[in-house]
Parts: structure tokens; sequence; C-alpha cells
């Protein structure tokens, strides 16, 4: 179905393909966030530009998972400025030190969120996480990531274990117009596939309570985040 005829139908369209193109990737990343909670590690997520809006999906987010470290610099936000959010996320070097920071260990899971998968700062982040023993998850479009030229020593693709693919056509936006392309979709994709992981990995879990944030705004809500809070302080100064 065409975007540009009916978004609506076209969008619903596309979350049931990528839905289905990744089941099975979505089980085994999945198991491996399992993995996680029952050793008691962190899941390090990640991105630059607006790729952002993917982590802070997974992070202090009602019905997320508590142990959640995201990898941020604030120059990386488009919020603290725009083009020099760009220009940095093709800087090298800045991977290496928050993962350095983190104390990233070997049974730790990473998630890097690219929708091109070609930026230095994605790639950098993937290849740190994988020296330090990490298992490596892209949420990333592979035909983006075929099309585009790569700007580091890798694409995404390539240095991840998993890759959950968005499957958005080159550029993201997909509605061409007068003025140009709009209707960007990778923010829509990305949290889509994050949460059919966070279903599935309830469903693995079963009896296992997964450390989940609650809406303060419920009865109850601060009385059972004080408990996670206390616990991952430590290790999620961003808390």
């Amino acid at each position: 179905m065409d975007f540009a005829t009916d978004f609506g139908a076209a969008t619903r369209e596309h979350l049931r393909l990528i839905e289905d193109r990744n089941a099975a990737t979505v089980d085994t990343v999945a198991a491996r966030l399992l993995d996680v909670v029952r050793a008691g590690r962190l899941v390090h997520t990640a991105a630059a530009g607006h790729s952002l809006a993917a982590v802070l999906e997974t992070f202090y987010r009602a019905g997320g998972l508590a142990c959640v470290r995201p990898l941020f610099h604030p120059g990386l936000l488009p919020l603290h400025g725009a083009q020099a959010s760009t220009q940095l996320e093709r800087v090298p070097g800045l991977a290496a030190l928050l993962v350095a920071q983190a104390q990233v260990q070997a049974g730790d899971v990473g998630v890097v969120f690219s929708n091109s998968g070609v930026n230095a700062f994605p790639v950098e982040i993937a290849d740190e996480l994988k020296k330090r023993g990490a298992y490596v998850v892209a949420f990333s479009s592979r035909p983006h990531m075929d099309n585009a030229p790569a700007r580091s020593f890798a694409k995404l693709g390539e240095l991840a274990d998993a890759v959950l693919d968005t499957a958005i056509p080159p550029g993201d936006a997909v509605v061409p117009t007068a003025g140009g392309t709009t209707a960007a979709l990778s923010t829509l994709c990305s949290t889509y596939l994050w949460n059919l992981l966070l279903v599935r990995l309830a469903a693995l879990a079963g009896d296992l309570a997964v450390p989940l944030w609650q809406s303060s705004n419920l009865p109850g809500g601060d009385t059972a985040n004080a408990g996670h809070l206390d616990h991952y302080r430590a290790r999620v100064p961003m808390l």
C-alpha cells in the first residue's frame, strides 16, 4: 500500500510487516534480555540525533525495564544544537569514552538505535560494546543501511549480533510532497519493536518478576519504583 494514498493504513501494514519479519529475532533478543534479568546485569542503550527518542523510550519509562543504562552525551541531542548533534554523531572517539564510563561487562546487552546504521557514533558504540563482551542488538533499516555510504570502518549491521529491521525506505520519511518528503517512520517502528521485545520478555519470564518501572501517577507507583531506584542508581547514575 502507498503511504501517500492512505498513510494510516500503510503504516499499520508496515508495522505488521516488521513484526512478522523480525519474529524470530525478537524471540532471540528477548531470551538475551531474560539472561540479563536473571543475572542482575544491565542493558545499555545508545543512539544519536532523533534516534535518541527510542533511547528515551527504553529509560525510566512506565512499563519499561529498570535495568537500562543509556550511553548518552548531551551534544548528541538535537535540542542542544541541531546541526552540532549531526556533526558530533560523525566524530570518532566519543563512543569509547561512554562505554568505558558505563563499565560495560560480559553478559550485558547493548542496544543501538540508528536507522541508517552508517555514522561513526552508533558503529563505534557497537564495536566498543562487543570488545567488552556485550551482546549487541541493532535497530536499523536494512534498506537504508544497504544503500547509504559507510562513514566509519563498518556499518552497524556488520557488527551487531542481532538486527531488528525497521524495513523503512532510505531517507526515513515516506510521503513525497512539493516541499520534500515527510512522515518519518523510524521512531514509531523502533518503539514498536522495543515494546514487542518487552512483551516477549514478560512471556518468557513467566513467574519471574522482571524489574519494571511503574507509573508514578498511579497509586503505589512511587513505592514500587523506590526499590528499583535504590537497586540500580549506583550503576545507572542518570537515575
